[in-house]
């Protein structure tokens, strides 16, 4: 009998862990696949960590994201964002290479947009989960260097972030187009969104 009794325990405890793991798992997969379908990130490849390639890496930065935000300041989707920059990919290239040259260098750059694995990131006072995200990716010369990034959208790349907090515009942009546990997963910084934040990575390991 005790014995009987004792395997009725353990199945118990077998279940309750097992519908525990299904629960979290798919609240994780929930969240991220949401935040993962609604943000269009810029990433940029520095060609190795020297001062002046990292130097050189953020002026391809700005006027990169100078001529974005002309581009797509009408937009109001994701897919348009894409659309737009798909459209536009040699204009990214030419001004790229063109700010490479002025500066005095000669790398070539490789220009990507697809689906890439980032590792955790932070951006002012958004933290953004390690996985796979749209992107446009820039890649100069070796690109073995630090690397930079931001959301093209939701548009935080078009913001300030001296203060260490994006500004009222690109909040409720995050705010229109997230729902509100994903917003809240990436800008609360309460205990208890920062133990979601890191289930979500948890289960959403590369």
């Amino acid at each position: 009998m005790k014995f009987n009794y004792l395997v009725k325990i353990l199945l118990i405890i077998f279940l309750f862990i097992l519908f525990l793991f299904i629960t979290i798992n798919s609240y994780a997969n929930s969240v991220f696949t949401e935040l993962s379908e609604n943000i269009f990130r810029l990433h940029i490849l520095a060609n190795s960590n020297s001062e002046e390639d990292q130097n050189l890496k953020l002026k391809v930065r700005d006027d990169i994201i100078a001529y974005m935000k002309q581009l797509t300041k009408d937009c109001t989707t994701k897919n348009e964002v894409i659309e737009k920059t798909k459209s536009n990919l040699k204009k990214f290239e030419e001004i790229a290479e063109t700010t490479i040259k002025n500066n005095g260098y000669n790398y070539n750059v490789t220009l990507d947009i697809g689906n890439f694995y980032f590792p955790t990131k932070y951006y002012a006072n958004i933290s953004m989960p390690a996985g796979t995200y749209d992107a446009l990716r820039i890649k100069i010369g070796k690109a073995e260097g630090q690397n930079w990034w931001c959301s093209l959208f939701p548009p935080l790349c078009f913001t300030d972030i001296s203060s260490g907090i994006i500004d009222e515009k690109a909040d409720e942009n995050l705010k229109s187009n997230l729902n509100k546990e994903d917003y809240s997963i990436i800008t609360n910084n309460s205990e208890s969104y920062k133990f979601k934040f890191k289930l979500i990575e948890l289960f959403n390991w590369k």
